[in-house]
């Protein structure tokens, strides 16, 4: 038997309209969509080809919906022909995983006071937790990424900060062979930041720092900080005295007289060492904006603080 044709239905004068309202709401939405496309065509141009280092952290490593963004722009940058490297810290999660375990967290000068048991518990959280986290939700998307440590194929040698932060380390070297390999056969490094002495022992290396000296020995591009705040601040107490430039020496100069204070000590030191170093400039943007990644990137927006030689 044929199938009945479902009984035709008259659309009034009000229905129609918007009908076509609809329609020409979406010719616009796809209009918008083709001209963002356009674009961004120059700055996929202008990258393919350049390392970008990217330090992930903050409310984007805590936040899986910010996660799965980061993970998604990571994926459209390598799609597109940009060699994405990303440096992760895990500061949030090793506190937790101490704070379980019944141990206190001390800080100075935003850098965490690691004892041999903390440096155990900073491993087992870097390297065998978050890491590979980044590194399956990049790979939703195909198999691209790779995780690594600094330990991994003598990638950091380290040697000891200060005998008061027990085995916090200070990048003595970083030997790009590793990661360029990697790159060569087409993979995004995904890097967490355990480096080695000459003897073996291993050190708890900021992630900052970490992702400063990789950009330099990569001759990067830039280095993009995801950071829990929209940039620096010529005054931390208000929000609309945000830096949107500035240059490594003023803000060397700012460091030295404790204008930069806290967990953004790290940050400020490696910006100016990437950028007197010879990486093209340093950008500190707000984690908690989904998609700030590509932001950066792709437009001329002016996202958080960029410090430039």
């Amino acid at each position: 038997m044929d199938e009945k044709m479902p009984p035709l239905r008259l659309v009034g004068p009000e229905e129609a309209s918007v009908v076509e309202t609809e329609i020409g709401q979406s010719m616009v939405d796809h209009m918008d969509k083709a001209e963002l496309l356009v674009e961004i065509l120059p700055y996929i141009q202008r990258w393919r080809g350049k390392v970008v280092v990217i330090k992930f952290g903050g409310n984007a490593m805590t936040d899986p919906s910010l996660g799965q963004r980061f993970a998604e722009d990571v994926v459209l940058m390598h799609q597109v022909g940009i060699l994405p490297l990303v440096v992760h810290g895990g500061g949030p999660q090793i506190g937790e995983l101490m704070a379980r375990l019944g141990k206190e967290s001390e800080f100075r000068d935003g850098l965490r006071v690691t004892d041999a048991e903390t440096l155990d518990i900073a491993r087992m959280v870097l390297v065998g937790k978050v890491n590979r986290e980044i590194v399956s939700s990049i790979n939703i998307h195909g198999p691209l990424a790779v995780g690594v440590s600094g330990e991994d194929g003598g990638l950091i040698t380290a040697a000891p900060r200060n005998p008061e932060l027990g085995f916090v380390g200070d990048v003595t070297s970083v030997d790009p062979t590793l990661l360029e390999k990697l790159f060569a056969e087409g993979l995004i490094p995904v890097m967490s930041t355990i480096g080695a002495d000459s003897s073996g022992q291993a050190y708890n290396i900021n992630a900052d720092t970490v992702a400063g000296a990789v950009a330099e020995a990569m001759k990067a591009e830039k280095v993009v900080y995801l950071t829990d705040i929209e940039g620096l601040y010529g005054d931390v107490t208000d929000e609309n005295s945000l830096i949107r430039e500035i240059s490594a020496d003023d803000l060397s100069s700012k460091i030295q007289t404790a204008e930069i204070t806290d967990g953004m000590i790290p940050k400020a030191e490696a910006c100016v060492r990437a950028v007197r170093n010879g990486v093209t400039s340093a950008h500190l943007v707000d984690g908690r904006i989904p998609h700030v990644a590509l932001l950066e990137i792709f437009t001329d927006a002016g996202i958080g603080t960029m410090v430039s030689d």
